[in-house]
């Protein structure tokens, strides 16, 4: 089986429908996301390239057929029509590590409709989740203030691939290493780990453990300090390296407790040991509320690993995104459902100065002073360029991060810039609207009259 049966199965029965009534005219669909999780005052746009590598491999093959059928519980005939269905039409998309805000489309698809609805699923599926953790991962480097982050969240992501995709993420805004060694290894990011209580625990004394691991590891080490009592573990750490001269680049790491308390007295011991240059690593819990916390208390701690609540997104573990369709065979379309109106027609996002963005319609020219953010990467089912190197992504997320206001970089009430249509897409809104209103009250208007049942009329409505 292929990625074409990881959908909905809605997506499969409305492509039938399509296929059926002959309904393979171009449409587009946005993909954006209606309002911010609460503290957020951006979001970092994410999870493209699995997006373009799905959609350049998609095909509907015989297995896929097969899966189909038996889900709907229909003949295989009934699917034939979907086998050899493959990706053909175009995405613009927000480059990933840019930043984006409330209402302004990620990522639109042009494409035959039953392919850009084929695709929802997986479309939404990869770029809510990885623009959520990005998301994140990005509050926490602004809440280290140039602390060094590390990832140790593989452990308890939902699984190893959005572990992957959390390593990746994190050093997409700017994180120093990861814990996890497969991504490590395939993305080029250092591999950064320590050592389990479990290994303090295996050992007679924690002297005896703390000898051993530096015996087995050449160089600087990291020494776990807090399996018993937290102060004589640095004691005990300190006497280790200062006996076997391996301060220089060496660190202990601070996993429970008062991490702030704790990382002061640690400093002073390490200190009075003649250990200065023996760095401290704080671990445990840490978000970016408790970075910020750590950070402002002035808490002498040199690099953070953050783990769980950041490779869950832990606060706002989801996103309230759409992907809805915005025009069909040339006809522009909008839902007009209470708190769900979506606004119709291809579109692109201007940035402007001071994230006064704009949001207008894909045949716009940019208001004076603004760039646009959506890129064509893929026409004609084929990707548009190279893929961009996670050096290019994080460039791109430290420029965006630079000039965004101060009151939406903040951890705590950020307050996110307003985002405004332009006055083509207003109009363009308004008139839609107008129309599908219209067709309603007319269609009201023929279906208003004598009230039948199976045995004749009952009555009539007047006017």
């Amino acid at each position: 089986m292929s990625d074409a049966t990881t959908t909905d199965l809605y997506e499969v029965t409305m492509v039938m429908s399509y296929l059926r009534e002959g309904m393979t005219g171009p449409a587009t669909f946005s993909l954006f996301v209606r309002d911010l999780p609460p503290e957020r005052g951006f979001l970092v746009a994410a999870g493209l390239e699995p997006v373009l590598e799905y959609l350049s491999g998609l095909h509907v093959g015989p297995d896929d057929v097969d899966a189909f059928a038996s889900a709907l519980h229909r003949p295989r005939r009934d699917l034939q029509p979907l086998l050899g269905l493959e990706f053909t039409g175009d995405v613009r998309a927000v480059p990933e590590g840019r930043l984006v805000l409330a209402g302004e489309p990620l990522l639109e698809v042009t494409a035959p409709l039953p392919q850009a609805q084929l695709v929802e699923t997986y479309v939404l599926n990869q770029l809510s989740h990885q623009t959520a953790v990005a998301s994140k991962a990005a509050r926490c480097v602004l809440a280290a203030e140039g602390h060094p982050l590390v990832d140790f969240s593989l452990r308890r992501t939902h699984g190893p691939q959005a572990g992957f995709q959390a390593a990746r993420l994190g050093a997409m805004v700017g994180f120093a290493g990861t814990s996890n060694v497969a991504a490590a290894t395939a993305l080029g990011i250092p591999a950064i780990g320590t050592m389990a209580h479990s290994f303090v625990e295996a050992f007679e004394a924690e002297t005896d453990a703390f000898r051993a691991f530096a015996r087995s590891h050449p160089g600087p080490v990291t020494l776990l300090v807090d399996t018993y009592d937290t102060e004589e573990g640095v004691r005990v750490a300190a006497r280790v390296l200062r006996d076997l001269d391996r301060g220089p680049g060496s660190a202990v790491r601070l996993d429970s407790g008062d991490l702030g308390a704790l990382a002061v007295r640690a400093r002073s011991i390490l200190d009075e040991a003649g250990l200065p240059e023996v760095r401290i690593v704080a671990s445990g819990g840490l978000d970016e509320y408790a970075l910020d916390d750590l950070v402002r208390s002035g808490a002498p701690i040199d690099t953070y690993a953050v783990g769980t609540r950041v490779g869950v997104s832990a606060d706002a573990p989801y996103l309230d995104s759409a992907y809805k369709m915005v025009e069909y065979d040339g006809r522009p379309v909008m839902k007009l459902s209470s708190a769900k109106v979506t606004a119709p027609g291809p579109k692109q996002v201007f940035r402007c100065p001071g994230y006064t963005d704009v949001i207008g319609l894909a045949d716009e020219r940019p208001p004076d002073a603004g760039r646009a953010l959506l890129e064509t990467v893929m026409r004609g089912g084929q990707r548009v360029g190279a893929r961009p190197t996670l050096d290019e992504c994080q460039e791109r997320f430290t420029a965006d991060l630079g000039g965004l206001p101060s009151a939406a970089r903040r951890i705590r009430a950020p307050v996110a810039p307003r985002v405004t249509p332009s006055e083509r897409l207003s109009t363009l809104a308004a008139r839609v609207r107008r129309r599908i209103e219209e067709q309603t009250a007319t269609a009201s208007a023929r279906s208003s009259g004598p009230e039948r049942t199976a045995s004749g009329p009952r009555g009539s409505v007047s006017g």
